[in-house]
């Protein structure tokens, strides 16, 4: 059902004076309670919708990663069909690079030669971030490889589109598993706090770094669909009817650091930098997510800030495209430009949905990433290629205290 966001106003001072305890909010948004808060919001101080923009922020941003689900109509508009030649020329590349005797940390565009499918992945790094921020490589034949070998292939075709790879965790891994850990991993230490380690919903959100890399290991006996949406369309339908939760958005919000000392840290969720509406957060850090509730020392989100989570969720699930990921796909995201999710799923006996990520970045056409993210993107990308970490079985991101990420 499509979400319209009546026009509420910004919170006076006086009400975010009121706001001593956390609002009623969880991690699986709640459409009901969404629209109750508007209404109460509204009825509040009904002038919200009549502040300006914050400085510096455009009333519409555009672009060709500015766009709407119902704009594709096939996935042969972001889907690349790997030919037979492609896949002997990525099979000569593997033997190529296993024959260096380097470690993992060393693949890039020279120890993994690709002479013609890297002309064509260089004009799809072009599309993540000049074009529509997206696409597919479709399909690797995992079952002709051993895990070992799908990785460097994973992290060899990947280095063609992005120049650096970013760490994961504090141990320096590079490459993570996404799949549902909550029977394998139960005695996890610090349990599982992230629902990327089960099969619950995700819901919209953004990874650290610019580019996001999926490779399908497997797909889910049901459910399990990956939804993206323009962090852009979100922004420009916010910006037309709630300029007050731009400015919410603008604003530094606390965002819990899950053991990790300071217990909190600062800092806007929406940048707007270059002609881009950059939208960078993750859910959780507001609301907790199971068992791991919301740290009760740390300042509260406020009512307004509540109201823009879910706002952004529920615009960005509005627009959002479905894809068809299968197994053996490669699915690249530009993650400052685009939002993206997860359906429930399902696995069972043959069908066990089983996803690997890598963060990436593309140097020579990368976004200028915003002050604020200057020191988080500079960590991520400062992993030398001996430090280099590529876990071949799953296991859980830990932050620098051990604490699941």
């Amino acid at each position: 059902m499509p979400i319209a966001i009546p026009p509420v106003a910004p919170p006076t001072s006086t009400a975010t004076t009121k706001a001593l305890k956390q609002p009623d909010i969880e991690y699986q948004p709640d459409e009901v309670k969404y629209l109750a808060r508007v209404a109460r919001n509204l009825a509040e101080d009904p002038n919200r919708v009549n502040v300006p923009l914050p400085e510096g922020f455009p009333k519409q941003v555009d672009g060709p990663i500015v766009w709407e689900g119902k704009d594709w109509t096939s996935e042969d508009q972001w889907v690349y069909k790997l030919s037979e030649a492609e896949l002997a020329e990525i099979h000569e590349a593997l033997v190529h690079f296993k024959g260096l005797n380097k470690p993992m940390g060393y693949i890039g565009k020279d120890t993994f030669p690709l002479p013609t499918l890297g002309v064509i992945l260089k004009g799809l790094a072009h599309e993540l971030y000049s074009g529509r921020g997206f696409f597919v490589i479709r399909t690797l034949p995992l079952d002709n490889y051993s895990l070992a070998d799908i990785a460097i292939v994973y992290a060899g075709i990947s280095s063609h589109v992005g120049s650096a790879r970013g760490k994961q965790d504090a141990t320096g891994a590079v490459l993570s598993h996404i799949k549902d850990l909550s029977v394998s991993h139960a005695n996890e230490k610090g349990g599982i706090s992230n629902s990327a380690y089960t099969s619950d919903k995700q819901v919209f959100h953004t990874d650290a770094g610019d580019l996001i890399a999926l490779l399908g290991l497997q797909v889910a006996a049901e459910g399990g669909t990956s939804r993206i949406s323009s962090g852009g369309r979100v922004y420009n339908e916010i910006a037309a009817t709630r300029p007050d939760l731009i400015r919410t958005l603008a604003e530094p919000w606390p965002l819990d650091s899950f053991g990790v000392n300071p217990s909190y840290k600062t800092r806007p969720l929406l940048y707007h930098e270059d002609g881009h509406a950059i939208i960078q957060y993750s859910r959780r850090h507001f609301t907790g997510y199971g068992s791991h509730k919301r740290s009760p020392d740390i300042p509260p989100i406020t009512e307004a800030q509540a109201e823009a989570l879910d706002a952004v969720h529920f615009l960005a699930e509005k627009y959002s495209l479905g894809l068809n990921f299968q197994k053996g796909d490669i699915q690249y995201i530009n993650s400052m430009g685009l939002l993206h999710s997860r359906d429930a799923f399902r696995d069972d006996p043959e069908y066990t949905r089983h996803l690997v990520r890598l963060w990436l970045r593309n140097d020579e056409l990368a976004w200028k990433t915003p002050g604020p993210l200057e020191p988080i993107w500079k960590k991520l990308y400062s992993v030398g290629p001996d430090e280099q970490r590529f876990p071949l079985e799953p296991e859980i991101r830990k932050n620098e205290h051990g604490m699941t990420k």
